[in-house]
């Protein structure tokens, strides 16, 4: 049993795969996350670790889009698996070059949840494996729907833990009920150490003081809503990992505007290269394509230089642009 197991198995909003019912489905809607603490086993978890390696080394190929990561280590027979990892932050789309990772787009544990929270007919878009080893940064404050905008807010991530996460190694942080105001909060360039490159969310009504760790046990899968606020914080151990498979799902009876086609009218615009896990797809008339490629994601070493301004700087040139 993971050492983080019974430190988690009474938190609220923490359930076991056969305790998906509308009570947990009430707890998602109102906190907007949900965790399910064993919804993997651990032969599944060694079989997507044991996946991440060999997508790491190249063994599966690598795509037009893939940085020079791939081709670079797959040839390192004198490194160990562990050396091979580490240099890796994110990977997305794992799921275009592995049949396993596409597989557990739509593992039965995960599906029933997903069917629970968003509706009968659930497409996916989009898979993430995050490396994180230790020393690697975290993500500061933002909202999924920021990147992957859906009309009808159900977006929805399904964060599949591959190591014990806690706040040592960098686990999600979530802001309990911030995805009810439906707002999406305004972003600037941040340059705070701790997380990589991506944008931050400011001028929100909630502190750090508000957010609550999402510790969770190998195996567990911590679902959240595309408006909540959510971060995590470097991996501060000396060793090891936090690896984590995050994939994301929306209604398949919404359009997804998502690299939008601007032959398409605004109102038109549907990302087709989506995965159905749920139910039936209403625009499969439309017929899907396969446009996106994996790729691996820049980690900077912690921030992103000197040149970015701080936030009081961001806003003070913001109002003397207007």
């Amino acid at each position: 049993m993971s050492t983080c197991t019974n430190t988690v198995s009474t938190l609220p909003g923490y359930y076991t795969a056969d305790q998906v019912n509308e009570a947990s489905a009430a707890f998602f809607k109102e906190n907007g996350y949900l965790v399910i603490t064993d919804a993997l086993s651990d032969a599944e978890v060694d079989e997507l670790n044991g996946e991440a390696v060999k997508i790491c080394r190249g063994i599966h190929g690598k795509s037009a889009g893939t940085a020079a990561l791939l081709p670079q280590f797959g040839e390192a027979t004198d490194m160990s698996d562990d050396e091979v990892i580490r240099h890796y932050l994110c990977i997305h789309f794992p799921h275009k070059v592995s049949e396993i990772m596409r597989r557990y787009l739509a593992h039965k544990n995960l599906v029933r949840v997903l069917v629970s929270v968003i509706g009968p007919d659930v497409k996916c878009m989009q898979s993430m494996l995050f490396i994180k080893a230790a020393g690697k940064p975290g993500q500061a404050w933002h909202q999924d729907e920021d990147y992957i905008p859906t009309r009808d807010r159900s977006l929805t991530g399904a964060w599949m833990a591959l190591d014990d996460a806690t706040v040592d190694n960098g686990c999600l942080w979530v802001i309990p009920g911030s995805h009810r105001h439906g707002i999406l909060w305004p972003q600037y360039p941040q340059n705070d150490k701790r997380f990589d490159c991506a944008e931050e969310s400011y001028d929100f009504p909630y502190t750090d003081a508000d957010s609550i760790p999402v510790e969770v046990p190998r195996g567990a899968i911590v679902y959240f809503n595309g408006y909540l606020l959510h971060r995590s914080l470097p991996n501060r151990k000396q060793s090891g990992f936090r690896r984590v498979l995050v994939n994301h799902y929306m209604s398949a009876q919404s359009f997804l505007p998502w690299q939008v086609d601007v032959s398409v009218p605004q109102a038109k615009n549907d990302f087709r290269d989506i995965i159905m896990v749920a139910g039936r797809d209403p625009y499969a008339w439309k017929g899907t394509v396969s446009v996106s490629e994996m790729h691996v994601r820049p980690d900077g070493k912690g921030g992103c230089g000197d040149g970015r301004m701080s936030l009081d700087e961001f806003k003070a040139a913001q109002a003397s642009a207007r």
